[in-house]
């Protein structure tokens, strides 16, 4: 089962005379589980794009050492309008600029702070469809900004008369500069991750790009460790980003793996931070068994701090018992990976992830980053010298269903009449349930989890029954 997310958010400029309910409606929906996302030039907009940089820019004024601040993209069209829009905001509150052009979310996390730059920006909407953009931002230190602080930026983008004051002139505007060489920083810096004294020679590796940020990176780093790397979704065209392809389309995959004879394939999505992996049988890895293989392979390995790892509440609880069987404990955290990496640093965990394909290995990368997740399961297969079908199966998943239910709104589940009742006959049946809201669409995903998969599937016609009656 994989978790497909994409984010809605209402983004304008408001006047003096609306501030009282829609600058409720602002702060609620601006920024989504990931940043902000939605349709480019509508919600995402040239407009609301430079009126988020300003708010950025502000907010980031009262921390900046370098005032710099570093600003990268993924292969979609509308990306140059959300850039130069970025840029315009930026440099108006006296911002100099760094632009970086197309590269993995990860890279810009690690780019931040690698060049001292006091924030960093990623123009993405990772696997959402090429008509989508999304921003994401990170702090000096290459992390996630975490709710408080997005509401802080929330706040000060809904205030006109903030915006208006921190218009710069002069001298004091900034500036901006193109630096299209970093690509080899970060590739240095995900090959750092991979055992020094292991090679890739011997192994045939598939690797789909999804058209998106990855499309050089990847199998760059595939190639100089000595894979024999096969690649698609190679050539983006600001159109094709995760259409048919990448994490989001692993059957494209699988059908190459198979008519290559390889050991195994790699998806990337839009931005680079998912992975998913597909075995020589052209069977997808379950997201949650391969996290937890390499967390076992971790604490072998004498690597794995705090005793355990991360996962959401998403994961099967067939990891929760393997983890248990080696003495390893399973922190769950809500969906979103910046809320996986806040819980392994406040439990002192160096690795976590999602398991829609965010897997994060702390000690090399501060979010989700498929190029070195991917390169920890090769290290594995290597190590282990066995066939990825066999290394990547350790235990037997719960059934699970997931679905996903368009809704007109977001009502509270607490005014939901009937809910309680049916939440307590679905545990009545052994089951385990989540029924939350997209954090980026208008959707209610409906999660259940039980041993009988008949019985699963009888109750989930019941859940999607209720819910579309209530939420109609």
């Amino acid at each position: 089962m994989r978790n497909v997310n994409q984010i809605c958010v209402k983004m304008r400029p408001i006047e003096s005379r609306e501030y009282i309910k829609p600058l409720k409606e602002i702060i609620l929906e601006l920024f989504g589980t990931d940043g902000v996302r939605g349709k480019a030039g509508k919600k995402v907009s040239a407009v609301n794009a430079m009126r988020l940089a300003m708010a950025t820019g502000i907010y980031f004024k009262q921390f900046a050492r370098t005032n710099k601040i570093l600003v990268g993209k993924d292969t979609r069209r509308s990306g140059y309008m959300i850039e130069n829009a970025i840029v315009s905001g930026l440099t108006a509150v006296g911002f100099d600029v760094i632009q970086i052009g197309p590269m993995p979310t990860p890279a810009i996390a690690f780019l931040t702070a690698n060049m001292r730059c006091d924030a960093g920006i990623m123009i993405s909407a990772s696997h959402n469809p090429y008509y989508d953009n999304g921003i994401k931002f990170f702090d000096w230190y290459g992390n996630k900004l975490n709710r408080e602080k997005e509401k802080e930026i929330e706040a000060i983008y809904a205030d006109d008369a903030q915006i208006e004051a921190a218009q710069v002139t002069d001298k004091e505007i900034g500036k901006s500069k193109r630096i299209d060489d970093v690509v080899g920083r970060y590739i240095v810096h995900i090959k750092n991750s991979f055992p020094v004294t292991t090679t890739l020679w011997g192994k045939r590796v598939v690797i789909d790009c999804a058209n998106g940020a990855g499309y050089i990176v990847g199998p760059t780093i595939l190639q100089e460790l000595g894979a024999d790397v096969v690649v698609l979704g190679d050539k983006p065209n600001g159109f094709n980003i995760n259409e048919g392809c990448g994490a989001m389309h692993p059957e494209y995959l699988a059908k190459a793996v198979l008519e290559y004879r390889a050991d195994v394939g790699i998806a990337l999505d839009g931005d680079a931070d998912r992975l998913v992996m597909v075995d020589e049988k052209g069977d997808v890895v379950d997201g949650d068994k391969l996290m937890g293989v390499l967390a076992v392979h971790l604490k072998n390995q004498g690597a794995l701090k705090g005793e355990g790892m991360v996962a959401t509440v998403m994961s099967n609880q067939g990891l929760d018992e393997y983890l248990a069987s080696q003495g390893l404990t399973l922190h769950r955290s809500a969906v979103g990976d910046k809320n996986v990496v806040e819980m392994m640093q406040k439990n002192g965990m160096n690795f976590g992830g999602e398991q829609s394909g965010h897997v994060i290995f702390s000690d090399y990368a501060k979010t989700g980053d498929g190029i070195s997740s991917a390169l920890q399961a090769l290290a594995y297969l290597v190590d282990t010298e066995q066939k990825a079908s066999e290394a990547f199966n350790p235990y037997e998943s719960y059934p699970q269903l997931l679905v996903n239910l368009l809704v007109e709104e977001k009502r509270d589940f607490d005014t939901i009449d009937g809910l309680d009742d049916l939440k307590t006959k679905v545990e009545s049946l052994g089951m385990r349930h989540l029924f939350r809201y997209s954090g980026t669409e208008n959707k209610i995903r409906l999660l259940l989890e039980g041993k009988d998969e008949k019985k699963l599937e009888e109750m989930m016609e019941e859940c999607k029954t209720f819910f579309k009656g209530a939420l109609a």
